[in-house]
């Protein structure tokens, strides 16, 4: 049997990426591209070498070629196209990657003007954002799965810090995971076999994982409820067989995780963003969660299913109290009247404004999963985003059940109904 390449294990693809964080590699790189005075011809050097994975820099070239295409080809064999986007009109997935779809779009807009070096670092940033993505779905090949993510979160640290280009993307190497797979994939069971892996994780990294994605799945199937299904909850179950399983991990993790603050007596801002982020991941289907006839999807999760019932009935009335607190307000941004079709569009979204704005964003993705901490500061970005995102999702509308709509929508009322609709389910199956 031949033996493992060295030179592409987990291990050297992490000292590789680090290499070019920690050091002036990104620097180089981008003093090479804006040699041209325009713009359009600045983003070509750069596109050059994101598609190449290639990088002529003074002291080395740098290339990255043979771990990604390794790491790629196992993912699409995997189930996922962590890198590439699906094109829903042509239906198939797109040639190039994402940060390449990104680019592209820029020298569609703004290729004629001067070339803008905070532009071209946030590109490069998004380009190695998505690379990280990659390797998170690899955690588990070689050595502990806790230690390979507890590594991609230092390179997180890296990109997002002092030497990058200050836009910040993720809060975490498990929203990573969520930006890999957070668009539409043709076959399902690739959902169920990450989840599996993702169950084997410790506390910690769990916990993590459920905060963002009970999160991004209430936005999601609550946008799915409104425009994809038409308020039809069979529809949005039927449809969405892969989410369900993920959102009753995230629930229980949860759930588990208020009980152990509650039974500690512990009431600051991790029993709240706990309960928080459970009345989202409830607020899209509460009865399929808490009734008594879950729907099929979730078969396989009945002793789950089970915990998160019993100790959500131990603890009923205290959570409805915690709930009320984060009813959304006209005034005070709120999660939940945020709704959006796949949370990678929203990090898109966000990257193209601060490219076209040439500034980066400091308001993360997992900033828009939640109110908190309640910093009137931090609350107003947090908004003045998501409403950004929405005017570009106005002005670039997808046609849904022969309907041009929005596909990422901030409205306060909405939120409000959400969340009476929520608790009103809640009591009555109680």
């Amino acid at each position: 049997m031949p033996r493992a390449n060295p030179d592409l294990s987990f291990a050297h693809a992490c000292t590789r990426i680090e290499s070019v964080l920690i050091g002036t590699a990104r620097r180089d790189i981008l003093a090479e591209a804006a040699a041209s005075n325009d713009l359009k011809s600045s983003l070509l050097r750069l596109r050059a070498g994101m598609r190449s994975h290639t990088w002529g820099v003074p002291a080395d070239t740098i290339r990255l070629d043979p771990i990604i295409s390794r790491y790629d080809g196992q993912t699409r064999r995997d189930g996922f196209h962590a890198l590439h986007d699906w094109d829903g009109v042509a239906d198939r997935v797109n040639d190039d990657t994402i940060p390449v779809d990104v680019l592209n779009f820029l020298i569609d807009r703004r290729g004629e003007e001067p070339c803008d070096v905070p532009a071209l670092a946030i590109l490069l940033d998004y380009y190695f954002l998505y690379l990280l993505a990659l390797l998170s779905l690899k955690v588990w090949d070689e050595g502990g799965a806790d230690a390979n993510l507890d590594r991609i979160a230092r390179l997180l640290d890296c990109l997002q810090g002092p030497g990058g280009s200050g836009h910040q993307f993720a809060a975490d190497a498990e929203t990573l995971l969520l930006i890999a797979t957070s668009h539409y994939e043709l076959y399902d069971g690739a959902y169920d076999r990450l989840l599996k892996k993702v169950r084997t994780l410790n506390e910690v990294h769990r916990r993590n994982v459920a905060f963002g994605h009970a999160a991004s799945i209430g936005s999601h199937l609550r946008f799915g409820f409104e425009a994809t299904y038409g308020r039809d909850t069979v529809n949005m179950r039927d449809d969405n067989v892969a989410d369900y399983p993920w959102l009753s991990f995230s629930l229980v993790t949860l759930m588990r995780e208020y009980a152990r603050l509650r039974d500690a007596d512990i009431g600051n801002g991790e029993r709240d963003a706990a309960v928080e982020a459970m009345l989202n991941g409830l607020s899209p289907d509460a009865r399929a969660f808490i009734g008594s006839h879950p729907p099929a999807s979730l078969a396989d999760c009945r002793s789950e299913l089970t915990e998160f019932q019993d100790l959500f009935q131990t603890h009923r009335l205290d959570l409805l109290d915690e709930f009320e607190r984060h009813r959304p307000a006209e005034h005070d941004y709120s999660p939940l009247s945020f709704f959006f079709n796949f949370s990678h569009n929203v990090l898109k979204g966000t990257v193209i404004d601060a490219l076209l704005r040439g500034g980066p964003w400091a308001v993360t993705l997992n900033d828009l999963f939640t109110s908190l901490p309640h910093d009137a500061g931090k609350a107003s970005d947090k908004e003045a985003l998501a409403r950004v995102l929405m005017g570009y999702a106005r002005a670039n509308p997808h046609r849904i059940r022969g309907r041009l709509m929005p596909v990422i929508v901030y409205d306060p009322h909405a939120g409000r109904q959400a969340f009476s609709v929520t608790l009103r389910k809640i009591k009555e199956l109680g």
